[in-house]
Order: C-alpha cells, then sequence, then structure tokens
C-alpha cells in the first residue's frame, strides 16, 4: 500500500510538471523548411565565432545568418547527421558514407573538402555519421562500426566488435560508448574502459555532461538521468524523472552554471537545474512546432536554438522580454494587472484572470502558474487596485472587490475606469472612482469598503483622475476630446464646488489627447507635444522642467512612475523609459524604447504595472508581456552586422563573395585591402545581402548602408537586409553596412572593398591607342588643312584673276557705254542744232521779207511799226534759240528708251514716226506740233491718222494714254 501511495505521488507529480507552464513565454520563432528551402528533419546545429548558425539537415548543411538560408550538399546528396566547428573555424560535418569540412575559398564562398579519400578503399563503406567531437585541433567521427580521429592530416579508425552507441565530449574529454564495453574514454591513442555499469547493457547514452567536481551526469535514451561517481552510475532522482522514461532523452547538454538543456523525442525540451528540478520547459502547447527535439546549441547571446524532427526553432531564453497568455484557448486583450497575496492577476477583455506564483523568486516570470477565470468577473476589466489590504476591480459593470477566486460587486449599474486614494494615511478612509458618468465616492469603514454614491456635478466619463497632494478637496481629470479638468469639491466631498476646464487656450497644445496623471509627487499632462504641468502663478500649463526638453514634440498618451523613480511611458504604440539611474550627456537621466514591444500595446487603453524592476508588466492587444527590466540593461549589447552574398548581377547572376573574409587561408574580420577584387565593366552591377546574428532583435534592428564613390551619404536607417546597384561607372568602390538596435547603439561598420574594369575601349591600352590615333589624325588633319590652304589660294587666286578680268571687262564696257553715250549724246546736240537752223532759217527769212517791206516803204524810223516789228521778230529767234536749246537736250535725254520700245514694238515706225510719238507724249497740241513741225495742222491731223494704222490702235483707244503707257514700261 504504501509503495501504491509513492507511485501515486510520484507519478501525479510528474503530471503536475507537465501541467504547469511558465506565467512569462519568451519568444520563440519556428523556421519550417519552405523558409530554409531544405529538408524537413534536422540533426544538429552549432555556431561559428561570427555568429552564424549550421544545421545538420536531411539535404545537406544548412546556414543562417539571421535574415538567409544557404545550403550546401555533400558530393552524394546525403543527409548531414552531425556537425563540428574548430578553432579555425572549420565546419566538420558528417553524413552517410562522407565525412569532411566545409572552409571558403578565397572568394569567402563554402567548398566542402572530403576526408573520405584519407581511409582506405575498403573501409569508406561507414554508414551514417552520428557524431562529431572536437577536442583541440582533434576531431572525431562517429558512425555505428568506426569511430574516426582526424589528426594533421590523417585518419585513424577505431572498430568495436558490436556497435559504437554513443560518442561526447566532457571537461575536454572524448567519451564514447560501446555495446560490449561500456563508457569509455579516449586516452593518448586509445580507447579505455571508464564505467561497465551493467545499466549500460540495457540502455544506449545521449550525453555525457559537467556536473561537479569529477562528477559526470549521464543522460540515457531510456533510462533517465544518472550522475557517474567515481566510476559508478547512480540514479538522479528528480521529479521529471517519470517524464524522461516516458518521453526518452534524445540529446541533453549544459546551457548554464547551474541549467541543463534536455531534448526529448517526443514532449520537446525541459530546463532543468542540477537538483533536477524544471525551470523551463518548451513542447508544442509553448510554441514549438515539433515536440521530437534532435539538438540543442545555446547561442553566443545565450537563447537557444532547437533542431526539431521537424523545423527548426528559436527561443529566446535569454530574453527579458516574455509575453503572457491568461487563456491560450482564445486571444484577450490586458488592460490592468496586480499582483495581491500569492498571486497575479491580469484584467482583460474576456473578465478576470489568476494564477498562483511563487512570489519568493526574483523574477516572476519563471514561476509556474495556471490560469483560472475569476468567478463573478465575465466582460471588460478596466482597473486592479490594492487599496487597504484589498483588491479592488474597475469593470464594465462598476466595482467589484477581489478575494481569492471570486469577486463581489460593490456597486453595479456604472461602468468604473479607476481608483483615485484621497489622503496618504494607512489605511485609507476615502477613495474616489473615475466612472463612465462622472464620479464616484468609495468610503473605509476600517474592515470593509462601502459605496459613498455619485458625486454630484460633472456627468462626463473620466478615464484619467489623479487627487491634488496639496489640496485634499481637489481632483484633476482629463476626457481625451475635451480637456483636462480641475474639480474642486466640497469639504464633505459628496458634491462638486467648481469645474474648471482646461484647453489649448491654457497653454495646452491642443484640448484633444490629454492625459493626466502624477509623476515626482506633481500633476503632469501627457499631450500631443510632451508632458506640461499647471503653473498655478501665471495660471498656464507649461512644460515639465525635470524632463528639459527631452520629449518635447513627442505625443504622450502613458505615463507610469515606478518605485525606482523612473517613468515608463508610451508614444504611438512604443514603449518607452525615462531611466534616471543612467544620466546621460547634460540630462540626469536616459532614455530607452523597447523596439520588442513596438505596436503591440493596446492604443487608447495602455496599462504598465510596475512593481519592481525585475517585473514590468505590460497590457497588450494579445496576452500581456513581462519585462525583466534589470536583465533588459545587462543584456543591452552592441549589435552586430555581417555581409553575406555578394552577386554580380548579369544574364547569369554570379556569386563574387560568400560571406567570409578569408587572409591567408584564415578568416578574418575585415576585408584583406591589398587584394581587392576587379570586375569587368559588363558585369556592373551588384546585389549586397547583409544580416546581423541579433537573433533576438531581428525584428527591430535596423540596418543603413553607403557606397562609397557613388553615394554621397548614408542611406536612412530601414529594415530591408539588401541592396542593388545598377550600371556603375568605372572606379573604385567601398560598400559600407551597420546595424542598429536603437538610438545610440550601433554596430561596427562593415566594409567590402571592389573595383569596378573600365570597359574594354576604356581601359589605359585603348587610351594609348585613342591618343596614337589622334595624333594621327591630327597629323592627317593637318596635312589635309594645308593641302585645303594650297587650293583655296590657288581657288582665290583664280576666282582673283577672274574678279580682275571681270572688272576689265566691266571698265571697257562703261567706257563703252560711256563713248556711245557721248555720241548719242552728240547726235541729239546735232539734231537739236539742226531744228535750230531750220528755225532760224525760217526766221530770217521772214526777217528778210520785212526788211525788204521796210526798204520798200522807206519806213526806216525806229517809232515806225515796221521796225519795231522787225525787233520783235530778232528777239524771239534769241529766245526760240535758247528754249530749242533746253528742249532739244531734255527731249532727246528722255526719249531715247520711249524711242526704243517703240521701235522693238513698231519696227515699220519711221523717224518722223518717233519724232510724231514724242510730240505726242509731250501731250502737245495739234496746233503746237504744226509750228515746231513748220506743217499745217491739217498736215497734223492726217499724220495722227496715219499714225494709229502703223500702231493698229483701235478707234476707242486714246492715242497719248496708249504712248504714255508704252513710255512707263520698264526694260527688261
Amino acid at each position: 500500500m504504501k509503495k501504491l501511495l509513492l507511485a501515486i505521488l510520484f507519478f501525479s507529480t510528474a503530471y503536475y510538471a507537465q501541467a504547469q507552464v511558465l506565467l512569462g513565454i519568451p519568444q520563440v520563432v519556428n523556421y519550417n523548411n519552405e523558409q530554409y528551402n531544405g529538408g524537413i528533419q534536422n540533426w544538429d546545429v552549432e555556431q561559428d565565432k561570427n555568429g552564424i548558425l549550421y544545421f545538420g539537415n536531411n539535404e545537406g548543411l544548412l546556414t543562417f545568418n539571421g535574415r538567409y538560408w544557404n545550403l550546401y550538399r555533400l558530393p552524394n546528396f546525403t543527409s548531414v547527421r552531425s556537425v563540428g566547428i574548430d578553432s579555425r573555424n572549420r565546419i566538420y560535418v558528417g553524413g552517410q558514407d562522407e565525412f569532411g569540412y566545409f572552409y571558403p575559398n578565397a572568394q569567402g564562398i563554402l567548398k566542402y573538402t572530403s576526408l573520405l579519400n584519407l581511409l582506405p578503399e575498403n573501409m569508406r563503406k561507414l554508414a551514417d555519421i552520428w557524431g562529431v567531437s572536437i577536442v583541440g585541433d582533434e576531431v572525431f567521427f562517429r558512425s555505428i562500426h568506426a569511430i574516426l580521429h582526424y589528426k594533421d592530416g590523417v585518419v585513424k579508425s577505431y572498430k568495436t566488435n558490436t556497435t559504437w552507441m554513443f560518442m561526447g565530449t566532457a571537461k575536454g574529454k572524448v567519451f564514447s560508448q560501446s555495446a560490449d564495453s561500456g563508457l569509455m574514454i579516449y586516452d593518448h591513442e586509445m580507447w579505455k574502459p571508464f564505467c561497465v555499469d551493467s545499466v549500460l547493457n540495457r540502455s544506449g547514452i545521449t550525453a555525457v555532461l559537467p556536473y561537479g567536481g569529477d562528477t559526470l551526469l549521464v543522460s540515457m535514451l531510456k533510462k533517465g538521468l544518472f550522475l557517474l561517481v567515481n566510476h559508478q552510475l547512480k540514479p538522479l532522482k528528480t521529479s521529471l524523472n517519470q517524464v524522461f522514461l516516458n518521453e526518452r532523452i534524445y540529446f541533453a547538454t549544459q546551457i548554464g552554471p547551474n541549467l541543463y538543456g534536455v531534448a526529448t523525442t517526443s514532449g520537446g525540451v525541459y530546463i532543468m537545474n542540477k537538483q533536477g528540478n524544471l525551470v523551463q520547459k518548451y513542447n508544442y502547447k509553448e510554441g514549438l512546432q515539433n515536440n521530437n527535439v534532435r539538438g540543442i546549441l545555446l547561442d553566443k547571446d545565450k537563447n537557444m536554438w532547437l533542431a526539431l524532427d521537424d523545423g527548426i526553432a528559436y527561443v529566446a531564453i535569454n530574453s527579458a522580454v516574455k509575453s503572457i497568455s491568461p487563456d491560450r484557448n482564445k486571444q484577450i486583450t490586458s488592460y490592468a494587472f496586480r499582483k495581491y497575496g500569492e498571486s497575479i492577476y491580469i484584467g482583460t477583455s474576456n473578465g478576470l484572470y489568476r494564477a498562483k506564483i511563487n512570489t519568493a523568486m526574483p523574477d516572476l516570470s519563471y514561476s509556474l502558474a495556471n490560469f483560472e477565470e475569476v468567478k463573478n468577473s465575465k466582460g471588460q476589466v478596466w482597473g486592479l487596485d490594492e487599496i487597504n489590504n484589498q483588491l479592488l476591480m474597475a469593470h464594465e459593470d462598476g466595482t467589484l472587490l477581489v478575494k481569492d477566486n471570486t469577486a463581489t460587486p460593490l456597486y453595479s449599474l456604472i461602468g468604473t475606469w479607476m481608483y483615485q486614494s484621497m489622503d496618504n494615511v494607512y489605511p485609507s478612509k476615502e477613495v474616489i472612482a473615475g466612472t463612465y458618468a462622472g464620479l464616484q465616492e468609495i468610503t473605509y469603514d476600517g474592515s470593509r469598503f462601502i459605496n459613498g454614491g455619485r458625486i454630484a456635478g460633472i456627468n462626463e466619463t473620466l478615464r484619467f483622475i489623479v487627487a491634488d497632494s496639496n489640496n485634499p478637496d481637489q481632483i484633476w481629470a482629463s476626457h481625451p476630446y475635451h480637456g483636462v479638468y480641475k474639480i474642486e469639491l466640497k469639504p464633505d466631498h459628496k458634491s462638486i464646488l467648481h469645474t474648471t476646464l482646461f484647453s489649448d487656450r491654457d497653454g495646452l497644445p491642443t484640448k484633444l489627447y490629454n492625459y493626466v496623471f502624477h509623476i515626482k509627487n506633481r500633476v503632469v499632462i501627457a499631450t500631443t507635444s510632451g508632458v506640461f504641468e499647471y503653473n498655478t502663478s501665471s495660471k498656464k500649463f507649461t512644460r515639465f522642467k525635470l524632463l528639459g526638453s527631452a520629449l518635447n514634440g513627442v505625443p504622450i498618451q502613458y505615463l507610469r512612475e515606478d518605485n525606482d523613480g523612473n517613468i515608463w511611458f508610451v508614444t504611438n504604440k512604443k514603449v518607452g523609459v525615462i531611466d534616471f539611474h543612467r544620466p546621460q550627456g547634460k540630462n540626469a537621466f536616459s532614455i530607452l524604447y523597447l523596439p520588442e514591444l513596438n505596436g503591440k500595446v493596446v492604443g487608447g487603453f495602455e496599462s504598465i504595472y510596475t512593481p519592481d524592476s525585475r517585473n514590468i508588466f505590460i497590457g497588450a492587444n494579445k496576452g500581456a508581456y513581462h519585462i525583466n527590466y534589470q536583465k533588459y540593461i545587462e543584456n543591452i549589447t552592441r549589435p552586430n552586422v555581417v555581409l553575406g552574398t555578394v552577386k554580380l548581377l548579369g544574364n547569369k547572376d554570379s556569386v563574387v563573395f560568400g560571406g567570409y573574409f578569408v587572409n591567408k587561408g584564415s578568416i578574418v574580420a575585415k576585408q584583406d585591402l591589398q587584394e581587392i577584387p576587379e570586375y569587368v565593366y559588363s558585369l556592373n552591377s551588384i546585389h549586397f545581402e547583409y544580416a546581423s546574428t541579433l537573433f533576438e532583435h531581428d525584428k527591430n534592428i535596423k540596418f543603413s548602408y553607403q557606397l562609397i564613390g557613388f553615394d554621397s551619404e548614408w542611406s536612412a536607417w530601414g529594415t530591408k537586409s539588401e541592396k542593388d546597384y545598377t550600371n556603375l561607372p568605372a572606379g573604385k568602390y567601398t560598400f559600407n553596412v551597420k546595424a542598429s538596435t536603437g538610438i545610440n547603439n550601433e554596430s561596427e561598420v562593415v566594409s567590402y572593398t571592389f573595383v569596378v574594369l573600365p570597359a574594354w575601349y576604356n581601359t589605359i591600352w585603348m587610351r594609348m591607342v585613342y591618343l596614337i590615333l589622334i595624333v594621327l589624325a591630327l597629323r592627317l588633319i593637318i596635312r589635309w588643312q594645308k593641302k585645303k590652304h594650297i587650293k583655296e589660294q590657288e581657288r582665290m587666286s583664280y576666282l582673283h584673276q577672274l574678279e580682275l578680268d571681270r572688272n576689265e571687262k566691266e571698265i571697257v564696257r562703261l567706257q563703252n557705254e560711256k563713248l556711245e553715250a557721248d555720241v548719242n549724246y552728240k547726235n541729239k546736240e546735232l539734231s537739236t542744232m539742226t531744228m535750230h537752223l531750220v528755225q532760224r532759217g525760217k526766221v530770217l527769212a521772214k526777217i528778210k521779207e520785212v526788211i525788204s517791206a521796210v526798204i520798200k516803204n522807206h519806213d526806216l524810223n525806229e517809232s515806225s511799226p515796221s521796225f519795231r516789228h522787225l525787233i520783235r521778230l530778232i528777239k524771239d529767234v534769241e529766245k526760240k534759240d535758247q528754249e530749242l536749246d533746253h528742249m532739244s537736250v531734255h527731249f532727246n535725254h528722255v526719249n531715247t528708251e520711249f524711242f526704243s520700245r517703240l521701235k522693238d514694238l513698231y519696227p515699220d515706225l519711221s523717224q518722223n514716226d518717233l519724232k510724231f510719238c514724242a510730240y505726242l507724249s509731250m501731250n502737245l497740241s495739234s496746233k503746237e506740233m504744226a509750228q515746231l513741225m513748220n506743217v499745217t495742222i491739217k498736215a497734223i491731223e492726217v499724220g495722227r491718222y496715219r499714225l494709229r494704222k502703223k500702231l493698229q490702235l483701235k478707234p476707242e483707244t486714246n492715242l497719248y494714254e496708249f504712248l504714255i503707257e508704252i513710255a512707263r514700261q520698264k526694260t527688261p
């Protein structure tokens, strides 16, 4: 009976250990085969000095640098069952009938070197290599039939009569298990028996780990945990024994001075202390995608990576940020928290949840907790306050008193937001509640709270209220859409004496989104532009001087002062803390943001509960978060950045850098600038990939880059982890990249220098050719110019001669024209003189007749009429001589072209006709023409008639106008 009770107690303890979960679950990230593009099963995991992870995968060696996965296959395309990394960063792997190592070549690209050829031909059938153990520069590979020892380029093989079941290292020694020889130790090129306990014949060892002193911790697949003391095995009795017997230990590793990680085949991974007590456990219920864990690695940031039978998992066990799920069956939002007694209470959108915790633990997130819903708490829970050692719950149905797992209404029908004690004494005799419809009074009679009724005078919904510590009858309240209220109560606090509403007219940035809080024993207002306080002398709001200009312009929605005097705040769903224990620059404080919580807090209903620096609770859209702020500060490390693949973009992308800087065969931190890679101009488009192995901050880490020689400045910070540059001009470039997790926390710059060679037509040799061609071309041009100049001179000389000849001909022509004009002029003068002589002869004849008549009549007296008539005739002759001279010259000059046109048009015209036409064109009358021509008027009329016939004029055509029209025509 006693044994039965012990068995029941043992199994119930084991069940309880399995059923209980941790209060806070760290970040769990699962990667499936579609994400890493490899096989489903993963067998082993290791990390190198740069933080890059290596997984033994069903399809080869899988690597991960924080953003990018790469798969490297073995020559025979088999699975990689085991991975080990030595001090030189060689990645040793074991596969099926294959073993060797990966190491980067000169371009930093991992290449595989097989060690199989170091074995004789008849020993190369090895089956699977299940383990790789490295001690110093010696590497051990375990298959079922042989253990291979690689050192100084030589491989030795150690066989057993049965099978090698296990191999591992502890305290710098290599241990192995043979099915027929028990646990053995490698010593001076020999395997010596270390423990031959009979239990080893019934189960295989899965791990040998340091425990303390000379004691070793041994895990077995089917038998659980043992302590190896003085070469003897002793069972380690723990509450997890039955768990390990049921779920089988596949692998175990030490993850801390006092902690061990145990991987099981069906129950996930357990973290326990040396006493065997469960500290943490992670399985499908806690977020793992598979419970069959084959490998565990504690990375350089002390977080855990798991190689799973289906995928890979990352568990940030060292993270200071953990999530809390009050109800794992549904998604709920958390609004309020309170540690009360031995329990933690969380007010949510679906009621109040309670979990018993181990309050002795400094970090409550490690406490086992099992949440249950508090009775009578269904609905929205807005606030929790412990006043006078009693827990008050602000609920959408009113105020309830919470005790253990039951809530009892104090008043109902009016929703309550929060509570505010009106005195600073204990016990507090009066509490004011901010409700959906104003203020409610709650009094304390020494043992219990009593509903004091509604305080008359205000009907606004008041979600934020603060008692003025300088005035016991004054309350400050705020409404996000109306402004800030200063409420003065009557001495009995049953009604309101006076209410003052403040808005943007009173110094606030705006009347919207103002929230009142109690910070540093002062009433402050969180606004859209920082924090303000009321100045009683100016009766205006001014900036909160304690913070200086640190938060100026920053919209603040929530403030909470913790017990250490630090101020927690929320701005646009980002959580930050003003830490007065870490001064920075001229400020007595520093401001730290928690990027892990970006966008996860409840917008408009922010809630932060700060019992101590190790336990900060923050309400979230999905559950809640626990922050160990003290650990968070300690864990702040400078991020790193690793340069991944570099590709040249073309018709076919070519990898020119694989992520490892190699100098003289050794992996180094920086590029060797003595051997800068050069790329032809046709491949002047380049692709960079970069990442950070600060895996915990993967979603929050940001990068900035600059290509010196192309970019004038650094890029803006962003989450993008790749960059392309296309059509780069020829030249030398350096690509710089850095990472950051927040303000003043940047990584070192990682650089990659390369040269884009000029195009073939722009090389130095081609430039020399161009120079020679230019010189030759100049010479040819000069010679051509000389020839052209000579030809031009000859042409100009010829043209000059032609011009001289033309000028001479022109001079001769002008001289001829002048001579001809002179002849014409002389002819005209001769004609004029002839006419004059004719006229004068006629006059002289008339004079002769007159003289004859005078002589005949003997009338010689001057006064006689005959004599006067004679004198008159002589003067007329003189006058007509002068007029005739002028008329004759003018007539001939004017009518030369006229005569020529008439002659051309009518060749039959005689000279007398031409003269007749000239007189007609002068519009002379018939009488005048008869006198000039010394004919009768009738003769003139006859001449007109004859001329019209020669000119072939119609009767209606005016002869004068016809001649004038001909005279006006220009010579063509």
